[in-house]
């Protein structure tokens, strides 16, 4: 029921299907396209290094487990991947976790930041990321707990307060495809760790069978 493979393999047919359309509409070079799939052809790498991150999501999940709410953050194109982070946490270790755009962190969720609030926090090193490290500032100032997806470039460090792993490499407008698979895996191991059934959540069924 908790279905990662379509979650992100939607991602990537989405994108091929965005290309498609900027050639289309003559708002995309060959050359541009071409550099476009040379770095989707280098996905299964990228995310074998991902991969490999695990024993570090695995602390932070022994962590998690431990509680009963969650907030996640993300701005731009990865506010969408702070939802799907959520909503697996929720999904599968029946933690109560929300996820809301970076920018209206002020306009409500702040209200809830305490040091038994973790806040999730997706940090690629994009345009938007200096506005992200204020509202990381904001979760610190209430005694709030940050777990943080850093790419390598973004000088985000470890520190009281602050988890960081770090992403192996920046990876542009395809960087959701990678971000989302430790927020997935969080929400694996968290309910490993609270021995929830990961295959069977609760309550839930898929709509193809069931109305």
């Amino acid at each position: 029921v908790a279905s990662t493979k379509a979650f992100t393999t939607q991602l990537a047919g989405l994108f091929l299907l965005t290309l498609a359309l900027a050639q289309s509409k003559g708002r995309l070079s060959d050359e541009q396209e071409a550099a476009h799939l040379k770095t989707m052809r280098h996905l299964p790498v990228a995310l074998q290094a991902v991969l490999a991150l695990e024993p570090q999501i695995i602390s932070w999940a022994e962590d998690f487990a431990r509680m009963e709410n969650a907030l996640f953050l993300g701005r731009g194109l990865h506010y969408p991947i702070a939802l799907e982070g959520a909503l697996k946490l929720k999904e599968i270790s029946y933690i109560h976790a929300e996820a809301y755009p970076a920018g209206e962190l002020k306009h409500g969720p702040l209200a809830l930041v305490t040091n038994a609030m973790p806040v999730v926090t997706v940090a690629p090193n994009d345009t938007l990321l200096e506005k992200l490290k204020s509202n990381m500032q904001e979760v610190r100032a209430r005694a709030g707990v940050l777990y943080v997806l850093a790419d390598a470039d973004t000088r985000i460090e470890s520190s009281e307060g602050i988890h960081v792993i770090r992403m192996p490499e920046h990876y542009g407008p395809l960087s959701p495809l990678l971000h989302v698979v430790p927020l997935q895996l969080l929400a694996y191991h968290t309910a490993c760790a609270r021995g929830t059934d990961v295959d069977k959540p609760r309550n839930l069924a898929k709509s193809v069978t069931v109305e």
